[in-house]
């Protein structure tokens, strides 16, 4: 059984607290067992400057399984994968403690984009690129970012304040907006129809 008590704590704490530069909201709707996460690049990697959206679902029996987390933004790293964001982390797996929590989770994802792991790689093809041509991949996991992590940050608080002005809440646009990465117009779409 999910905990529920529990999560709106947890989601409550990232709400209050948007510090280092994560933070957690529900997905669609009221369902907490489906939520999304942000996450700011960090300082001194490739991925500086960006907005990184993780999937975030819980399973029934949270937090005593750990979260089921992928990236929705499309990162080049060893150990998240390239084509369909899974994560290779231990605490997201068999290292997972009820003492850990989703912020802590997010927390820990933020440090891996710091200090990849190629030895333990989630995708090969760019582990291989970190440990023989370093700058090949500093420049693609760069491009990456300015491509896909940068363009859901450009404008967001500008496209939740129009959506917001049309009558919808802003908690509600904002995981509206993360969901469909950023598109205005899909997200008006997606608010409308339900």
């Amino acid at each position: 059984m999910l905990y529920a008590k529990r999560v709106h704590k947890e989601l409550t704490r990232c709400r209050d607290r948007e510090e280092c530069g994560i933070s957690i909201a529900l997905h669609d709707g009221d369902d907490i067992s489906h939520l999304t996460g942000t996450i700011a690049g960090p300082t001194d990697s490739p991925y500086e400057g960006g907005t990184f959206l993780i999937d975030i679902r819980l399973p029934s029996e949270y937090p005593f399984e750990p979260p089921k987390m992928h990236f929705i933004t499309k990162v080049w790293h060893p150990n998240i994968s390239s084509q369909n964001g899974a994560i290779c982390l231990d605490i997201l797996k068999d290292q997972w403690s009820t003492a850990l929590t989703l912020r802590t989770a997010l927390l820990s994802l933020q440090a891996l984009l710091s200090s990849p792991v190629p030895d333990d790689p989630q995708d090969a093809v760019v582990a291989q690129q970190y440990l023989h041509d370093y700058p090949a991949f500093v420049a693609t996991a760069r491009y990456w970012t300015e491509t896909f992590a940068k363009s859901t940050s450009t404008g967001m608080e500008e496209k939740v304040q129009k959506l917001v002005e049309m009558g919808f809440l802003e908690d509600l646009v904002r995981s509206t907006l993360k969901s469909v990465d950023g598109d205005e117009n899909m997200a008006l779409e997606k608010l409308c129809s339900g």
